[in-house]
């Protein structure tokens, strides 16, 4: 290994689909000399989309990573998902780098994709920079983006460098102060840029107003741009064509010399201990300290087995370390330390702060994991990145006898590698259910099963993920006695239940006097409340936002028992349930639906058909709309084939879990019908 903390650079190309980020990943990694050839996505032989359905499909699924060496620097570059089906690998890419470097097409300008990303960036402390790529495509309007992107993001987007002479080239406009470009005289734009980068500091700025530009020293410009990016002040912007090359040797100097290594950026939120006390930590770029680094992508290779790829963030990791995996007490031995390219793995000795790296089987890894070496220090955490949560689901069997346990332990790798695929088993139905961000996310990963692991899978919808609560406060009581001949059974409860506000979850309280109800007995109170809680009184779903108040009750010296507590809380509570006006709530979803334009219409008044509340609607520069909508996520049954017939296949939708709201009482009364015929039988 030989490179410092100080010549690393840390890059993910994020933005929306078909921008060019695989394209223009493959450009720099073939002009930063990693490859001998740029690889394409036609031909199917890019690094990073690797994976036999990735190029099947023509779309990165996963996050990949490579890195190269370039004027005595080094960068590890990450490659994301564009399509939001995928998100889940592109935003856990996020916490392993210090720049989030957007890509925008020059044709089809700002998108949702470029907005949600840029968000999702600046949520997180990065610093960001945007790329305007495909400059001399046919329909290409570099100066329509740039001011789109201006007037979408502040005036703190400024461009680095310039095309000229018809896209053929471009030109530096942050240290040249004259010349030509096709969008007007370098000397505007530089100047433009120089007052928004020393404005950022009172000294940098006097020295600049006393003595003019040439006052200023490298250093004092070079650390003046960083703090403009830590801060957001600044989001440089940098014209390329991946395609053609042009702009592609600028784009790697903007990289080598101005973006800032992990020693300049903003550090991570880590902090110390847990609960009330945790204190925040501060985890500095220091090679000598301990060691301190985070995992962000699990993969499951076939040759080295479960990998986990990390960043560090402190501390030297040397192979034959002994590391601890969050607050655990048994270390493990990094047998092998790996640099990731692609697909394949490559062994070195070391890794240094800001390196990102990988080790192999370590069964205890998982997403935003912290690898340490200290037993001194309080329990190390990191600030988990929040991922949208999945609410498509199916329920699935395996498609023969007897590989239930290989359809498990696929199906567990599969969500280790995704944060956003979750494996649930709903212990009422038996079911297995996988839960996605939508219908393509979870045909991609039942492809996976097939292909990867060799397990078919029967599949069905599973029941939508309704809940129970009250709308008003009620009494209940109940007594159960049961004599058998010997020892009785004796408990008598009252209670009361009342509504809390919409994701307040439950709240038990006592409030008994006298010992009418002996301390050893609440327990067992509430865990008969409980056990309807999660079975349900209305229509078998899980209750919530409620509050249960135990205030009196009667107990027998010689036959009040556990058991006899627990059917009296249980009975109690549903008495009082089905007196306090009970609800059944339904999951809402946020949606977002992408289509051509001129399905307009068809898309609003298909999803109005299905209980929808359309919030907006906005146009893109390549014909394409996105419907923004809330709506209920059981009127989604069915929704993918019909906006594939309606749009020829070019429409695509996703969705986030939004909150509960109470469901119509048609709906209520059908479930709770449906239901009570099983609640007799049992």
């Amino acid at each position: 290994m030989s490179h410092s903390t100080e010549a690393i650079r840390n890059l993910a190309l994020a933005g929306h689909p078909g921008t060019g980020k695989t394209t223009l990943f493959e450009a720099l990694l073939h002009a930063g000399g990693a490859i001998s050839s740029a690889g394409t996505i036609e031909r199917g032989n890019t690094v990073s989309d690797h994976d036999p359905i990735e190029r099947e499909r023509g779309h990165s699924i996963d996050a990949a990573l490579a890195s190269f060496d370039h004027a005595d620097v080094h960068v590890n570059l990450i490659d994301t998902p564009g399509y939001p089906d995928f998100r889940g690998p592109a935003l856990a890419a996020l916490a392993a780098v210090d720049t989030a470097a957007v890509v925008v097409d020059a044709v089809r300008g700002v998108e949702h994709g470029t907005r949600r990303l840029m968000a999702r960036a600046a949520e997180r402390g990065l610093c960001r920079m945007l790329i305007i790529n495909r400059i001399d495509a046919d329909g290409a309007d570099p100066a329509h983006v740039l001011d789109a992107l201006r007037e979408a993001f502040g005036t703190e987007v400024l461009p680095l460098n310039l095309p000229a002479d018809g896209c053929s080239r471009v030109v530096d406009c942050f240290t040249l102060r004259d010349g030509d470009s096709d969008l007007g005289p370098v000397g505007d734009w530089h100047q433009r840029v120089l007052d928004q980068v020393v404005e950022i500091d009172e000294t940098v700025m006097d020295r600049y107003l006393d003595r003019g530009e040439d006052g200023l020293s490298t250093r004092a410009l070079h650390d003046a741009f960083e703090q403009c990016m830590r801060e957001g002040h600044l989001v440089p912007v940098c014209f390329v064509s991946a395609r053609t090359g042009v702009g592609l040797d600028a784009l790697l100097a903007a990289i080598g010399d101005l973006l800032p290594h992990p020693g300049e950026a903003n550090p991570p939120p880590f902090h110390a201990g847990t609960g009330p006390g945790a204190r925040p930590l501060q985890v500095a770029p220091d090679p000598e300290a301990h060691v301190v680094a985070d995992v962000f992508r699990i993969v499951h290779d076939p040759f080295v087995g479960k990998l986990g790829i990390f960043r560090v963030h402190q501390g030297t990791l040397r192979r034959d370390s002994q590391l601890l995996v969050d607050d655990g007490r048994k270390p493990f031995r990094v047998a092998h330390l790996f640099r990731i390219h692609g697909k394949d793995h490559v062994e070195i000795d070391a890794a240094v702060p800001g390196d990102i790296a990988a080790v192999a089987k370590v069964d205890d890894l998982h997403v935003d994991a912290v690898l340490h070496d200290s037993h001194d220090e309080d329990h190390i955490h990191l600030a988990p990145m929040q991922f949208p949560q999945p609410m498509f689901g199916l329920a699935v069997t395996p498609g023969r006898k007897g590989q239930e346990q290989k359809l498990a332990i696929a199906l567990q790798r599969l969500a280790d590698e995704d944060p956003c695929f979750h494996v649930e088993q709903d212990e009422e139905t038996h079911e297995t259910v996988v839960r996605g961000l939508s219908d393509l996310h979870l045909r991609v990963q039942l492809q996976r099963l097939r292909e990867r692991h060799g397990v078919e899978v029967e599949t069905r919808a599973p029941r939508i993920a309704y809940r129970e609560t009250i709308s008003a406060p009620a009494e209940g009581h109940h007594r159960h006695k049961k004599q058998t001949g010997g020892a009785g059974q004796f408990g008598e409860v009252f209670l009361r239940v009342e509504p809390l506000p919409r994701g307040a979850g439950f709240e038990f309280v006592d409030e008994v006097k006298g010992g009418v109800i002996p301390g050893q007995f609440l327990p067992a109170v509430e865990k008969g409340v409980r056990q309807v809680l999660k079975e349900g009184a209305l229509a078998g779903y899980p209750l919530q936002d409620l509050r249960v108040v135990v205030h009196d009750g009667k107990h027998h010296a010689v036959d009040s028992k556990e058991v006899a507590f627990v059917a009296a809380g249980r009975k109690a509570f549903l008495d009082a349930v089905t007196r306090a006006r009970p609800q059944l709530l339904e999951p809402i979803v946020e949606m977002e639906v992408h289509a051509p334009d001129a399905q307009t219409g068809d898309i609003s008044g298909g999803l109005a058909s299905r209980r929808a509340r359309i919030h907006g609607t906005d146009g893109g520069d390549a014909g394409e709309i996105v419907v923004r909508a809330q709506v209920p996520l059981s009127e989604l049954d069915g929704y993918a084939a019909e906006l594939k017939s309606v749009t020829a296949g070019r429409g695509r939708y996703a969705v986030d879990f939004s909150h509960y709201e109470p469901a119509p009482p048609q709906v209520q009364k059908r479930l709770a019908e449906a239901w009570s015929p099983r609640r007799e039988e049992d």
